[in-house]
């Protein structure tokens, strides 16, 4: 009798939790929602993933806070996501690369199959960069140089391993020249470097490029995308110049969640965050830092990933830059 009162309570009680977990997930939220920025306050990106929590919250009837974390490259705020409670209250902002390629240059105090990706909205834009009255008319005058003058020219990027020297490094790889990487900080000090002529070219990305662009005292070659973008306008793709592998790394920033989220959460982030860059507040905000809008859920940047893993492993792996995790 008392083992089958016993059964009894479990099952109740069983009964009880699954009730609560989806009436958890139905109720959701009923708390401000944090997402982790590993980015200084003020880059394009920290602008972008504001300007989503603005108008999500809308939808949400929660607030939306971004916190700024930077450090590691995004492993630092990525580590606070896998250990805190999986109950949806948390998201990190990260890229396709974050996955593909950040997490294989350093020791990851991490499973990183416990981050699960939910949705990407903008597609960051890389172009290369000289001084506006540089001589070199187009890339093709720019590898001819450096083909008659193997180690002489300088580029500039922000950091080994990372998106920007991947790009330079598969083009370069595949026109044959022998060229020098020169590693910078941050944007200004890269541009900095290409203006005062201590650098021939970098590898920019185009919201901190684009005035200079539009004033002349820079010119972009080329954009690292498999297709042009309406803006900068008229710059060809690496990928019509001949450099397929440059084009096929695109660099997709997004939000991530704790993999162990309950699924009713997960459907009520994506369609939330669909509905968000659905509206004319998202496109005019991204138009204006000049960033390329672009939508995914799930599976569409688990694609991106996987794909990019295998352009940019092989290259970091060639590099000694590649770090095997245990």
């Amino acid at each position: 009798m008392f083992r089958r009162a016993l059964v009894f309570v479990v099952v109740i009680l069983l009964g009880m939790g699954s009730w609560v977990s989806n009436s958890q997930g139905e109720n959701y939220p009923t708390r401000p929602i944090e997402i982790l920025c590993p980015y200084s306050a003020g880059s394009s990106v920290d602008i972008m993933i504001r300007l989503v929590a603005d108008i999500a919250q809308k939808y949400l009837g929660q607030p939306m806070v971004v916190i700024n974390k930077p450090g590691a490259s995004g492993t630092i705020a990525a580590a606070e996501i896998i250990s805190s409670k999986a109950d949806g209250y948390k998201l990190v902002e990260l890229t396709n690369l974050f996955f593909a390629t950040t997490t294989k240059t350093q020791k990851v105090p991490f499973n990183i199959n416990d981050l699960e990706p939910l949705v990407y909205f903008i597609e960051l834009k890389h172009g290369f960069s000289i001084k506006g009255d540089s001589l070199w008319k187009n890339l093709n005058d720019l590898m001819e140089y450096a083909r008659k003058n193997p180690g002489k020219l300088k580029w500039a990027h922000v950091g080994r391993g990372g998106p920007q020297h991947l790009y330079g490094t598969l083009m370069f790889r595949k026109a044959g020249v022998e060229t020098i990487d020169v590693p910078y900080k941050g944007s200004p000090e890269q541009i900095a470097a290409v203006l005062g002529g201590h650098v021939d070219a970098s590898v920019s990305t185009y919201g901190p490029v684009k005035d200079l662009l539009k004033t002349g005292r820079l010119r972009y070659l080329a954009v690292f995308s498999n297709k042009r973008y309406s803006d900068p306008p008229d710059i060809p793709c690496v990928t019509e110049l001949g450099f397929q592998e440059a084009g096929e790394l695109p660099t997709l920033f997004g939000l991530c969640i704790h993999k162990n989220t309950s699924e009713e959460i997960k459907r009520t982030l994506i369609e939330t965050f669909r509905k968000t860059y659905e509206t004319p507040e998202f496109k005019k905000g991204i138009e204006k830092l000049g960033e390329e809008p672009r939508f995914g859920g799930p599976e569409l940047m688990k694609e991106a990933i996987n794909k990019s893993e295998k352009v940019g492993v092989p290259i970091l792996k060639e590099l000694g830059l590649y770090v095997e995790q245990k």
